[in-house]
C-alpha cells in the first residue's frame, strides 16, 4: 500500500532551477542576477510563419506564368489596362499571404511577367513610361497587400494579449 500512495499525488510541474545569487555588498541583486548564465531555450519558429507564407512567392510566380500563358493562348491583343488590373489583384493577394520582407520581390516578379509578356510580347523588359507606371502600380498593390496583412496580424496579436 505504501507504494501505491506515492502514485496518488499529482506530479509537480517542472520548474527550472533558479541558481542562488550570492550576496555581494554594494551590488544590487538585479545586477548580480544578470551575471549568472541563463538556461538556453529551444529555438522555435516565429508563430506567424506558415506554409502559405513560405510558398506564396513561388505560387504567385506560377500564377503569373499561368495567367500569361492563358493570355498568349487566346491569341488576341487584350486590353492592357484590364490585364494590369488582373496582375494587380494577383500581386495584392500574393503580397497579403507572403512574409513582409518579400513583398517588393512579389511585385517585381509580377511586373516582369506583365512587362515582358503582355506589354512587350518579346520577353524583353523595357523602361518606357507605361512600363514604369505598371511597375509603380504593382509595387503599390504589393505594399497595400502587405500592409493589410500586417494590420490583421497586429490586431490578432493585440486581441490575443
Amino acid at each position: 500500500m505504501a507504494g501505491l500512495h506515492h502514485w496518488d499525488h499529482p506530479v509537480p510541474s517542472h520548474r527550472p532551477r533558479i541558481p542562488h545569487v550570492p550576496r555581494i555588498p554594494g551590488i544590487p541583486r538585479a545586477l548580480r542576477a544578470m551575471a549568472l548564465p541563463r538556461p538556453r531555450l529551444a529555438h522555435r519558429a516565429p508563430p506567424n510563419r506558415t506554409l502559405a507564407g513560405d510558398l506564396a512567392l513561388p505560387l504567385g510566380a506560377v500564377g503569373a506564368a499561368l495567367l500569361v500563358t492563358a493570355l498568349l493562348l487566346t491569341g488576341e491583343r487584350t486590353h492592357t489596362t484590364f490585364v494590369l488590373a488582373v496582375f494587380t489583384l494577383l500581386t495584392l493577394g500574393v503580397a497579403a499571404l507572403t512574409r513582409p520582407v518579400l513583398v517588393p520581390v512579389v511585385a517585381l516578379v509580377s511586373w516582369m511577367f506583365y512587362d515582358g509578356f503582355v506589354l512587350n510580347r518579346s520577353s524583353e523588359l523595357a523602361f518606357q513610361p507605361q512600363d514604369r507606371m505598371s511597375l509603380l502600380v504593382l509595387l503599390l498593390a504589393g505594399l497595400a497587400g502587405g500592409g493589410c496583412a500586417a494590420a490583421v496580424r497586429a490586431v490578432r496579436r493585440h486581441s490575443a494579449v
